[in-house]
Order: C-alpha cells, then sequence, then structure tokens
C-alpha cells in the first residue's frame, strides 16, 4: 500500500477531508454539512437530515444533490458546484431550498473544493437563514411604509437630541429639503439655514419658546436646494427631563405649497368664468364699483355694456354642451382685442357678456356706441364648429353713469333692460338704457296678470326632489318647486314665471304661499312617522328684501305646528349681492329658529369668499355645472373638489345636485360631499309619490354609502339650567354631541363618563369656580380645549389660568350667538388638528422605535449566528485534533461499505501500502478486520496486523434502528 503524508497536504484540504466525520462522532453541530462527488452525496451529517426531512440512505443511494434546491436555482448551483470542483474559490450565496414535504426555506451556502482519494469533491456547509431573511423583509416593509406614508402626506421629521447634539432627518425630510440621504448628518441649525433671513427670528422665535409636551403649529418658508421656495407646516414638539428642562424635540414639515397655491386657484375661480377665462359677475361688480367711484371724483362718465349671443342656446341643444362652451370662448376671443387696457370684460353665464368702459376721458353715448359696433363687427364672421359654420349675433344693451344709475348693480340691470330692448328690435341691435322702453312693461304686465289669476284659481302646486344624506343613504329632505298649470293642463316654463314674480314683486305672495303649503306637506309626513324629512324652500333676492322676513317665516311656522328643524331655506348666491349684512342677519335671525340655510347654486360665479366666512350657512350646494364634470379628467374635477374641501373648512356640509350617474355620485363620495339630490335617485315627484318614497324607505345602494369619523363631544357647565339650554339648542345645530352639567363637580363626572373635545363653563359657580373646575380638567384630561363663558371676571384668577393653559379663550355673556359658534368650531378644529399632531408624532415615534428594536434583533441574531459558527468551528478543530491524538487506529465504515473515515493512526497502520478513504472495505481491509465489521457485535477480538496484537471492538454509530455506518476501534495489545 502507498504512503500518504498529511504533512504535505494543506490545512484546508485536511480539514476539508475530515470534516463530515467529525459531525458523525460528536454530533453536536447545527450546521449542515455534506460532501458531493461525482455528483453524489459521499457525506452528509445529521443537521442536513433533520433540516431536509431525507434519511441517510435516501441521501447517499443515489439521491440527485440538485433536489435540495428549488427548480428555478438548480442550474445556478450545479454551476457553482462545478466551477468550484474545477478549482474556482468558492464564496458564499444564497438559494432557496426544498424539503421533502415540500416546503420552501431560504439557505445560505459555503462550499469548498477538497480531495477525497485524490478525486476533488465539493464540501459544502449549509445555513438556514429564513429567520433572518424574515427579519429583514419586516424592517425593510416598516422602513418603506414609514417612507410611503411620508411621501403621500408630503411630511418630514426630524429629532434633534439636545443632549447630545444629533440630529436625525427621515427621507421624507431629506424630500422636503431637496437634500440626498447621503449627505453628512446635519447640525442643530439644520432647518433655520434653510429658511430665509427674513423669517429666521419669527420661526426661531416659535421654535425655541415651545412648552414640554405642547405642539407648536406655525407656517413659514423653506429654501429648497434647488432654490425654490416652498410652504411649510411646521409643527414642533418639545421633550422635557424630570426637571423640566428640554431635552428632545420632534419636528413635523409638511409641504402645503400645492395646497396654498390650490387656495389662490380657487381664489381666482371665484372671480373667474371657467368656460371663457374672464372675470365673471363677482369681479366685473367689484370693478365696476371701484371706477364708479374714481369717475366721481374726476367727474367723468363711465358706460356698462352687456351683450348676449343669440345663437347659444340653439348650438348647446343642436350640437351638445361643449359645442356651445367653444362657441363661448371663441366669442370671448373675439371680443377681447376691441377692449382697452382701462375696461373689463366679462362673462356672466349663458351667453351674457358685460363690457366696463372706464377711461381717462369721459365715456360719452357715441363713443359706448362705436365700440358696440366695434363688437358687433368682431363677430360678423361665422364661428367653426366642427363641421359646421355658426353666423353668431348679439344684442347690446348700454347704460351710462352717473346718467342711468349711481351703483353697479343698478347700472348693470340698466344695461340688460336695454339689451332686451335690442332683442326684440332684431338681431346685432344696439340699444341705450332710456326710461321710455314699454315693451317689456307690457309684457311683464300681461305676466303679472296670468300670475295673479293662477293665484285665485289655485293653478300652483308643489313638486319636490328627494334630498340624501351619503352616510346612510336615506331621505333626509326634499327641495321644493312651483309648478304653474295653465287652464288647459300645460305647464308653463319655470324660469319665465319666476323671473316675471321676481321682477313685479309677486314672488313675495307666491313664496308665503309656498311656504306655507310646504310646511303643511312635510307635517303631514312628520305624522306619518317620516319625522326627519326636512322641505328646502327657495328665497328669492326679492324676498330677502323684506325687513320683516324672520317674523313672517316664524308666524307660519306657528300656525302650521311643523317643527323648524324640518324646514330649510335655500338662496342663491345672486341673492347675496350687495347688503350682505343686512342679509347676514336675517339669515341669522332665521337660523336662530332652527331653520337650516343653504347656499344654492354654488361655483356660478356671483359670490366671494367673504360672504361664506360671514354668512350662517349650514349647507353648500354645488352648482349642477360641476357635477356633471365630476367624472372628468382629474384636473376638470378640481373645481367640486375644492368647493367641498372649503366649505368643509368653514364647517359647512356641502350637497351636490344635478346627479345623474352612479360615477358621478361615486366619486362625489370618494371627495367626501355629504349630500346629493338629481336624477340618479329621482326627478321631481308629487307629493303623493314622495310620501311612496318615504313609506318604502327607498335608500341610496349600500355599497356607495361614505362612512364618517367618530362624533364630535362637547360639555356645557353652567348652574343655570335657562343658560345651558340655550347654548344647547344655540350649538346642537352643528352637529356636535352635547353633554351637560350644572357644577364643576358633575362636570369632572361627565369627563369621566365622556370622550369629551371641548369644554365650555361659566366662572361663577358653586363649591367649585369655572377656573378651578378647568384647571383641574387641564389636569387629567389635558388634551380638551377649554374655554370660560362668563358675564363676572375676576382679572388675576383668569390671567392666571391663561398664562397656565388651563384656558383656551375667556368669552364674555351675553354673547353673540354667531361669534360664539364661531369660538367653538375654532376650538374643535384646534382639537382636532391637536390630535392630529399628537398622531403624528406618535406615529413617528413608533415607527423609529420598531425600526430601533428590529435593527437591534437583527444584530443580535447575526452575533449569534457568528457566535455559534465560532464554536462550530473551534469544536470541530478540536474533535479534528482530539481524534488525530487518539493512541488508537480508527476506521468508519458507512452502510455502503465504504470506507468514510481514518484517523492519523489509522493512516499510519495502514497508508503505507494501500488508501483506505472512498475505497470498499472489503477489499482494503486484512481478512481478520472483515470478520469483526461485518459481525458488529461488539465484543473485542485479538487481530494479528503489521507484526503485531490489536484489541479490536466493532461497533454501529447511531443505534442499530438509526445506523448511519460502523465504527472500527483498533488498540495496540500493550495498550489494552
Amino acid at each position: 500500500m502507498g504512503s500518504f503524508d498529511t504533512e504535505d497536504r494543506p490545512l484546508e484540504q485536511e480539514m476539508a477531508l475530515s470534516e463530515p466525520d467529525y459531525r458523525l462522532l460528536v454530533d453536536q453541530v447545527q450546521t449542515a454539512v455534506f460532501v458531493i462527488q461525482k455528483g453524489r452525496f459521499l457525506f452528509v451529517n445529521p443537521k442536513l437530515l433533520e433540516l431536509f426531512g431525507y434519511s441517510k440512505d435516501e441521501m447517499l443511494g443515489g439521491m440527485d444533490p440538485m433536489l435540495l434546491c428549488v427548480p428555478e436555482h438548480r442550474d445556478m448551483v450545479r454551476e457553482q458546484t462545478n466551477a468550484r470542483v474545477a478549482g474556482v474559490p468558492g464564496k458564499a450565496y444564497e438559494i432557496e431550498c426544498l424539503r421533502k414535504n415540500g416546503e420552501r426555506f431560504s439557505a445560505q451556502v459555503w462550499g469548498v473544493r477538497i480531495f477525497l482519494s485524490a478525486q476533488a469533491a465539493d464540501l459544502v456547509t449549509l445555513h438556514d437563514v429564513s429567520a433572518i431573511q424574515a427579519a429583514t423583509r419586516y424592517a425593510q416593509q416598516r422602513v418603506q411604509l414609514f417612507r410611503n406614508a411620508e411621501e403621500l402626506a408630503r411630511i418630514g421629521s426630524a429629532e434633534v437630541d439636545l443632549v447630545s447634539g444629533t440630529v436625525t432627518l427621515s427621507s421624507g425630510m431629506h424630500a422636503i429639503l431637496g437634500i440626498p440621504l447621503t449627505e453628512a448628518p446635519p447640525g442643530t441649525d439644520w432647518l433655520l439655514a434653510r429658511v430665509p433671513s427674513v423669517e429666521r427670528p419669527y420661526v426661531q422665535a416659535i421654535s425655541e419658546g415651545v412648552s414640554p409636551d405642547d405642539v407648536c403649529e406655525f407656517q413659514h418658508r423653506i429654501v429648497h436646494a434647488d432654490g425654490s421656495l416652498r410652504t411649510v407646516l411646521h409643527r414642533v414638539l418639545a421633550e422635557a427631563d424630570e426637571g423640566g428642562k428640554v431635552i428632545r424635540t420632534v419636528t413635523l414639515l409638511q409641504d402645503i405649497t400645492l395646497q396654498r397655491a390650490a387656495e389662490q386657484k380657487l381664489d381666482k375661480l371665484a372671480n373667474t368664468d371657467e368656460i371663457t377665462g374672464l372675470p365673471n359677475r363677482n369681479a366685473l361688480t367689484e370693478y365696476l364699483d371701484t371706477k364708479m367711484r374714481e369717475a366721481a371724483r374726476g367727474g367723468r362718465h363711465i358706460a356698462v355694456l352687456s351683450i348676449e349671443i343669440d345663437r347659444l342656446k340653439l348650438v348647446s341643444e343642436s350640437l351638445g354642451h361643449a359645442a356651445g362652451d367653444q362657441l363661448l370662448m371663441e366669442v370671448g376671443r373675439r371680443l377681447q382685442p376691441q377692449v382697452s387696457q382701462d375696461d373689463l370684460l366679462a362673462h356672466f353665464g349663458s351667453g351674457e357678456f358685460s363690457l366696463v368702459l372706464a377711461r381717462e376721458e369721459s365715456v360719452d353715448e357715441a363713443l359706448a356706441r362705436d365700440i358696440a359696433a366695434s363688437l358687433v363687427d368682431a363677430l360678423a364672421l361665422p364661428v367653426a364648429i366642427g363641421d359646421n359654420e355658426i353666423k353668431v349675433t348679439c344684442d347690446i344693451g348700454i347704460s351710462l353713469y352717473p346718467v342711468h344709475g349711481d351703483d353697479p348693480e343698478k347700472l348693470l340691470q340698466q344695461a340688460q333692460a336695454a339689451m332686451y330692448r335690442a332683442h326684440e328690435l332684431g338681431k346685432n341691435q344696439i340699444c341705450v338704457f332710456s326710461s321710455g322702453m314699454h315693451s317689456k312693461a307690457i309684457s311683464r304686465l300681461v305676466m303679472e296678470s296670468g300670475l295673479r289669476r293662477a293665484m285665485e284659481r289655485n293653478e300652483f302646486e308643489l313638486h319636490f326632489q328627494p334630498k340624501l344624506e351619503l352616510v346612510s343613504g336615506a331621505i333626509i329632505g326634499a327641495e321644493v318647486f312651483l309648478e304653474w298649470k295653465s287652464p288647459d293642463g300645460a305647464l308653463i316654463s319655470r324660469s319665465s314665471y319666476i323671473r316675471a314674480a321676481e321682477e313685479t314683486g309677486l314672488i313675495v305672495p307666491i313664496g308665503e304661499w309656498v311656504l306655507r303649503t310646504a310646511c303643511l306637506q312635510a307635517l303631514e309626513w312628520q305624522r306619518a312617522g317620516h319625522s326627519m324629512c326636512r322641505v328646502a324652500v327657495n328665497l328669492s333676492a326679492r324676498q330677502l328684501q323684506q325687513p320683516d322676513l324672520a317674523q313672517k317665516i316664524e308666524k307660519i311656522l306657528i300656525e302650521t305646528g311643523l317643527d323648524p328643524r324640518l324646514l330649510g331655506l335655500e338662496i342663491t348666491e345672486g341673492a347675496l349681492m350687495g347688503e350682505s349684512t343686512r342679509i347676514a342677519r336675517i339669515l341669522g335671525d332665521l337660523k336662530a329658529l332652527g331653520i337650516e340655510i343653504s347656499l344654492d347654486d354654488f361655483g356660478t360665479g356671483y359670490s366671494s369668499l367673504s360672504y361664506l366666512r360671514t354668512l350662517p350657512i349650514d349647507v353648500v350646494k354645488v352648482d349642477r355645472s360641476f357635477v356633471h364634470d365630476v367624472t372628468a379628467a382629474s384636473q376638470d374635477v378640481s373645481i367640486t373638489r375644492a368647493i367641498i374641501n372649503m366649505a368643509h373648512s368653514l364647517q359647512m356640509r356641502v350637497l351636490a345636485e344635478g346627479v345623474e350617474t352612479e360615477g358621478q355620485l361615486a366619486l362625489l363620495i370618494a371627495n367626501g360631499c355629504d349630500q346629493m339630490q338629481g336624477h340618479y335617485f329621482s326627478g321631481l315627484l308629487t307629493a303623493d309619490a314622495m310620501g311612496s318614497l318615504l313609506r318604502e324607505s327607498k335608500a341610496l345602494p349600500e355599497h356607495l354609502l361614505l362612512r364618517r369619523s367618530q362624533q364630535r363631544t362637547l360639555l356645557l357647565v353652567d348652574d343655570e339650567d335657562s343658560i345651558v339650554s340655550a347654548l344647547r339648542r344655540l350649538l346642537r345645530r352643528d352637529g356636535y354631541h352635547i353633554v351637560t352639567a350644572n357644577s364643576g363637580a358633575q362636570g369632572l363626572q361627565r369627563l369621566a363618563e365622556n370622550s369629551v373635545d371641548v369644554i365650555v363653563s361659566d366662572q361663577r359657580m358653586p363649591g367649585m369656580t369655572g377656573v378651578e373646575f378647568l384647571r383641574r380638567a387641564k389636569e387629567l384630561y389635558p388634551d380638551t380645549v377649554r374655554m370660560v363663558l362668563s358675564g363676572y371676571t375676576e382679572l388675576q384668577s383668569i390671567t392666571d389660568a391663561i398664562n397656565e393653559g388651563a384656558i383656551y379663550k375667556f368669552l364674555t355673556k351675553p354673547w353673540d350667538d354667531e361669534r360664539l359658534r364661531g369660538h367653538v368650531a375654532e376650538a374643535f378644529s384646534q382639537k382636532g388638528m391637536a390630535d392630529e399632531n399628537r398622531r403624528l408624532a406618535s406615529a413617528v415615534l413608533r415607527a423609529n422605535e420598531e425600526l430601533t428594536a428590529v435593527n437591534d434583533r437583527l444584530q443580535q441574531l447575526l452575533t449569534n449566528q457568528r457566535e455559534q459558527i465560532h464554536r462550530e468551528e473551534s469544536s470541530l478543530s478540536v474533535a479534528r485534533e482530539v481524534l488525530d491524538h487518539i493512541p488508537a487506529a480508527v476506521i468508519g465504515v458507512d452502510l455502503e461499505g465504504m470506507v468514510a473515515f481514518v484517523n492519523a493512526d489509522a493512516e499510519a497502520l495502514f497508508g503505507r501500502t494501500t488508501a483506505l478513504l472512498g475505497q470498499d472495505a472489503d477489499d482494503v481491509l486484512p481478512v481478520d478486520l472483515r470478520h469483526v465489521w461485518r459481525a458488529a457485535d461488539q465484543s473485542y477480538h485479538d487481530v494479528q496486523l503489521a507484526g503485531g496484537t490489536f484489541r479490536v471492538v466493532c461497533r454501529s454509530i447511531g443505534g442499530e434502528n438509526h445506523s448511519r455506518g460502523r465504527l472500527l476501534v483498533l488498540v495496540p495489545g500493550s495498550a489494552a
């Protein structure tokens, strides 16, 4: 037999040759190890069998090693194995493995080439890294979730440790500032350095003045890395140590640049006609008012031209509304060049344009006619609409200041009156207003006479269109429409007789009849069990001019016996023009009765945002012209969305009228609309048909309904029952959940029983003053917003309470209803923002803590893995050395009879004549040893070998039932 010198072999090869057998002997290694030679398993350790669920017989019985990995990885693994056997240094890589039962898991694999019996083999070590990968994926998911939340909300967070000076910016903050994630850690001036210099003192003063555990919020600008200015909503929360010293701050910045731009766009929309892009009626009226004052001071004349396009209705009806819009845009484009720098051209809607001529020189009738003639000429050429050429004609009326009027509305009315007269005269006519225009008066008298007869003959009747609430989908009321049937049964156009009724003043008695009849009908439905059906009656501008309107409506309610909450009043934007203070007072009186006030046809271009802030509006009705566009592209639906957001910010509900399709309704719901009406659910109904709908409890489809957040809770504390009752009546219309108490002690009890957002308390109460109660409430429920409403003021205690933060506001009795409602609404808004700030700050802290914990777990897991591998390597090294130094020859034979292991003494004993490893035991072992190996009776036998006597024993490895081979131990006779 030849000799094999172990000292000539590399250390790595020597370790690899003996490593599988060390597993069998020590049985401690928890790493899967196997050897592949010639595409088959040569050695497998117990951990490999346990990990994959195969038996040793299966693996060593010719099983393809590639079955251990999933099919899609086998080609790659085979290439890696072949490359290592060919001499390419191996490196660690990860694969998906496949257990015998079909389960998959991730593993990290190391391989190295070794030589067994002078033939190259692949020694492979495999670790299950599924837990590590799962933890890594979880951490990555949490990081990505946090980044997505910041990206969607345009929010960034920063944490400043004031003790160590460490500043940590989130990825969202990097995005807001426009700085790369790889940039060096910032200093404590990370924000101020990016604030415009003019705003730095303001930002620094507020940031440094924030109190611990109190959220501070304000807006300012920052300079983005690209040099652009961005507007941010800045929230900062300070954390103090036990001594009250601020040691840590958390800053949230939300990029609201787009929101501010949208607000500015909304303001522009309020003064711009959507179709033509020209100023609307509101903008023109304000401009006319300004120019009239300038003209009065300079002694100059100005003119107003009212221009109506004659063919618009025909084009819209025959070619569609899009064609009508195209015609209007072309008309506006042609008229614009005729307008000088000091003039203003506006579009009022429905093809009516108006032009204010306000120049440095006086505008007389001759100049106004010349300009009007130039407008007619500008429209002379046909307009191409698709394949059609439309001949455009117009009628122009002229009024002059100060000859025909001394206020904007009057001048516009006179110009329109002249325009109507021009229309009567034919096409492309120009007419200057004069008091001698009798034809229109005659027509008006005829209509007036018909209306009077209709009232006497009971030719009027009411129709109803249901209104639905988009949370429950149920009918909550109906809008009332007046129908006029002539004696022959034909319906007369509503627009014609309503306009005539307003112009003649008959709208007042007709309106009273509508109100009384609608109230009686609502009372009938209430008695039939439909207690929540509110009827909504339209009020005209003429009706709002009545000084005793509130008293008349109150009288009708008393006479009919209807609960005021079941009556709603709708006013159009046009009715808001002029005398806004008086109108606000009238509407305030009506709302004080419990009547709901709605602003009809919002968005048509008459009102401004200032009206909405000052008028007591409950519901804003989005005009059907916007609702029809709600299913269009996102940029087209932005007007509707802006109106909804604006109304909600002013604590108003939004109703969309003219809803015709499920698509429109779904998008309105998605954009937060509160109510709807339209032909999608129902058209106009008679009273009987409406009653049938109520009896059937017909509602919107369940899958479309909108679910809202939890209720807002208000606590009223006052020792006078009458005050509590009055406050409850005033504030319940705003949708609050109201709880009451008659003392401070009872107020604390109510706080324990309810989740309260806002507290309004009297000051002078028996047992405990309001300030003492609110101080106690602040200690127990610091998140509440607390206000005092009192007719008495103890200046020092009130001042101390405000300085301590126990009181948000101090209000005095007697109170102004609308101001009080505004203060309460503002308090709820403040509470909502504070809740949202706390939620965001908590979410950021929670995410950071989770990320830190995951990182710690990953680090600990990796450390444990490294320590385990190190221990196993050390154990293997020790085991190898121990086995090599055992004063006995050790030979391991596998189940197939192949010599799988020999130690140093065995090599020395037999290796001089032949190589043992990898050979069949029957071929290489002496005859006496073969008998001992085959018997494996665990008895000692004396055998003559190499000129000496050896005591030999053969034992099964792994037990009789789970044998993994046999082990021969030969001890020299003298040693035995």
